[in-house]
Protein backbone atom coordinates (compact mmCIF):
# COMPACT_ATOMS: atom_id res chain seq x y z
CA UNK A 1 0.00 0.00 0.00
CA UNK A 2 2.90 2.32 0.49
CA UNK A 3 3.64 2.19 -3.17
CA UNK A 4 0.25 3.50 -4.45
CA UNK A 5 0.32 6.31 -1.83
CA UNK A 6 3.78 7.42 -2.90
CA UNK A 7 2.69 7.23 -6.54
CA UNK A 8 -0.32 9.43 -5.74
CA UNK A 9 1.89 11.89 -3.87
CA UNK A 10 4.37 11.93 -6.75
CA UNK A 11 1.55 12.57 -9.27
CA UNK A 12 0.18 15.43 -7.15
CA UNK A 13 3.65 17.00 -6.91
CA UNK A 14 4.11 16.80 -10.69
CA UNK A 15 0.67 18.34 -11.25
CA UNK A 16 1.43 21.17 -8.79
CA UNK A 17 4.77 21.82 -10.49
CA UNK A 18 2.99 21.96 -13.85
CA UNK A 19 0.49 24.53 -12.55
CA UNK A 20 3.30 26.66 -11.12
CA UNK A 21 5.31 26.40 -14.31
CA UNK A 22 2.30 27.35 -16.45
CA UNK A 23 1.62 30.37 -14.25
CA UNK A 24 5.26 31.43 -14.50
CA UNK A 25 5.57 30.97 -18.28
CA UNK A 26 2.19 32.34 -19.39
CA UNK A 27 1.93 36.14 -19.19
CA UNK A 28 -0.48 37.55 -16.67
CA UNK A 29 -3.51 39.17 -18.34
CA UNK A 30 -3.20 42.29 -16.16
CA UNK A 31 0.51 42.61 -16.94
CA UNK A 32 -0.20 42.27 -20.67
CA UNK A 33 -2.87 44.98 -20.50
CA UNK A 34 -0.51 47.28 -18.59
CA UNK A 35 2.27 46.72 -21.12
CA UNK A 36 -0.09 47.50 -23.99
CA UNK A 37 -1.05 50.83 -22.41
CA UNK A 38 2.46 51.90 -21.33
CA UNK A 39 3.68 55.40 -22.04
CA UNK A 40 5.26 55.99 -25.44
CA UNK A 41 9.02 56.06 -25.82
CA UNK A 42 10.29 59.60 -25.03
CA UNK A 43 12.12 59.62 -28.38
CA UNK A 44 8.67 59.43 -30.02
CA UNK A 45 7.37 62.32 -27.90
CA UNK A 46 10.22 64.75 -28.59
CA UNK A 47 9.53 65.83 -32.19
CA UNK A 48 7.45 68.99 -32.18
CA UNK A 49 7.72 72.59 -31.01
CA UNK A 50 8.56 73.34 -27.39
CA UNK A 51 8.53 76.56 -25.37
CA UNK A 52 10.79 77.50 -22.47
CA UNK A 53 10.38 80.83 -20.67
CA UNK A 54 12.52 82.08 -17.80
CA UNK A 55 14.15 85.14 -16.27
CA UNK A 56 17.84 85.84 -15.71
CA UNK A 57 18.77 89.00 -13.81
CA UNK A 58 16.80 91.80 -15.55
CA UNK A 59 16.17 89.76 -18.70
CA UNK A 60 13.17 87.71 -19.79
CA UNK A 61 14.04 84.89 -22.17
CA UNK A 62 11.71 82.95 -24.45
CA UNK A 63 13.13 79.94 -26.33
CA UNK A 64 11.10 78.18 -28.98
CA UNK A 65 12.71 74.85 -29.86
CA UNK A 66 11.50 72.83 -32.85
CA UNK A 67 12.74 69.24 -32.95
CA UNK A 68 12.21 67.67 -36.37
CA UNK A 69 11.69 63.89 -36.71
CA UNK A 70 14.73 63.71 -39.02
CA UNK A 71 17.09 64.90 -36.25
CA UNK A 72 17.29 68.58 -37.21
CA UNK A 73 16.37 71.38 -34.81
CA UNK A 74 15.66 75.10 -34.95
CA UNK A 75 15.73 77.39 -31.96
CA UNK A 76 14.38 80.94 -31.85
CA UNK A 77 15.45 82.96 -28.82
CA UNK A 78 13.82 86.23 -27.80
CA UNK A 79 15.48 88.24 -25.02
CA UNK A 80 13.68 91.23 -23.50
CA UNK A 81 15.62 93.60 -21.24
CA UNK A 82 14.26 95.70 -18.37
CA UNK A 83 13.66 98.65 -20.73
CA UNK A 84 11.53 96.45 -23.01
CA UNK A 85 14.10 96.19 -25.81
CA UNK A 86 13.84 92.86 -27.62
CA UNK A 87 16.74 91.03 -29.23
CA UNK A 88 16.19 87.91 -31.29
CA UNK A 89 18.50 85.03 -32.15
CA UNK A 90 18.06 82.06 -34.46
CA UNK A 91 20.03 78.83 -34.08
CA UNK A 92 19.99 75.45 -35.82
CA UNK A 93 21.67 72.08 -35.69
CA UNK A 94 21.04 68.41 -35.04
CA UNK A 95 19.56 66.59 -32.07
CA UNK A 96 19.40 63.07 -30.71
CA UNK A 97 17.96 61.30 -27.71
CA UNK A 98 20.10 58.52 -26.24
CA UNK A 99 17.42 57.07 -23.98
CA UNK A 100 18.23 59.43 -21.15
CA UNK A 101 19.67 62.67 -22.53
CA UNK A 102 18.45 65.15 -25.13
CA UNK A 103 21.58 66.26 -26.96
CA UNK A 104 21.81 69.18 -29.37
CA UNK A 105 24.79 70.10 -31.54
CA UNK A 106 24.62 73.60 -32.97
CA UNK A 107 25.67 74.08 -36.59
CA UNK A 108 24.41 77.67 -36.87
CA UNK A 109 24.43 80.35 -34.17
CA UNK A 110 22.39 83.36 -35.21
CA UNK A 111 22.98 82.59 -38.87
CA UNK A 112 26.71 81.91 -38.64
CA UNK A 113 28.73 78.74 -38.27
CA UNK A 114 30.16 78.40 -34.75
CA UNK A 115 33.89 78.34 -34.14
CA UNK A 116 35.44 74.95 -34.83
CA UNK A 117 37.38 75.29 -31.58
CA UNK A 118 34.26 75.73 -29.52
CA UNK A 119 31.39 73.79 -31.08
CA UNK A 120 28.35 74.39 -28.92
CA UNK A 121 26.54 71.39 -27.50
CA UNK A 122 23.62 71.27 -25.11
CA UNK A 123 22.94 68.07 -23.16
CA UNK A 124 20.10 67.67 -20.69
CA UNK A 125 18.99 64.56 -18.84
CA UNK A 126 15.24 64.80 -19.37
CA UNK A 127 12.11 63.49 -17.69
CA UNK A 128 8.64 63.77 -19.15
CA UNK A 129 6.08 65.24 -16.77
CA UNK A 130 3.39 64.47 -19.37
CA UNK A 131 3.16 64.05 -23.15
CA UNK A 132 3.33 67.85 -23.41
CA UNK A 133 5.95 68.83 -20.83
CA UNK A 134 9.44 67.77 -19.87
CA UNK A 135 12.08 68.93 -17.45
CA UNK A 136 15.80 68.51 -17.71
CA UNK A 137 19.10 68.94 -15.93
CA UNK A 138 22.46 69.92 -17.38
CA UNK A 139 24.76 68.15 -14.93
CA UNK A 140 27.85 70.06 -16.12
CA UNK A 141 26.54 73.62 -15.73
CA UNK A 142 23.88 72.74 -13.11
CA UNK A 143 21.09 74.27 -15.20
CA UNK A 144 17.51 73.11 -14.84
CA UNK A 145 15.06 73.53 -17.69
CA UNK A 146 11.35 73.09 -18.27
CA UNK A 147 9.66 72.97 -21.68
CA UNK A 148 6.02 72.71 -22.66
CA UNK A 149 4.78 71.60 -26.06
CA UNK A 150 3.16 74.22 -28.27
CA UNK A 151 0.01 73.09 -30.03
CA UNK A 152 0.10 73.12 -33.85
CA UNK A 153 -0.40 76.72 -34.96
CA UNK A 154 0.24 78.11 -31.46
CA UNK A 155 2.76 80.95 -31.31
CA UNK A 156 4.35 82.14 -28.08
Amino acid sequence: MARPASLLLWTLNIAAAGVLLAAWVEPDADASAAAATHAPDPAELLPGTWLREYGVQDLQVRRTLTLEPDGAFREAVQVTDAAGRVTGYAHAGTWLYDGRNLKRKYSSMNGEAPSRRNLPFATFEITFESRNAFTGVDHIHRNRIAYRRLAPGEHP
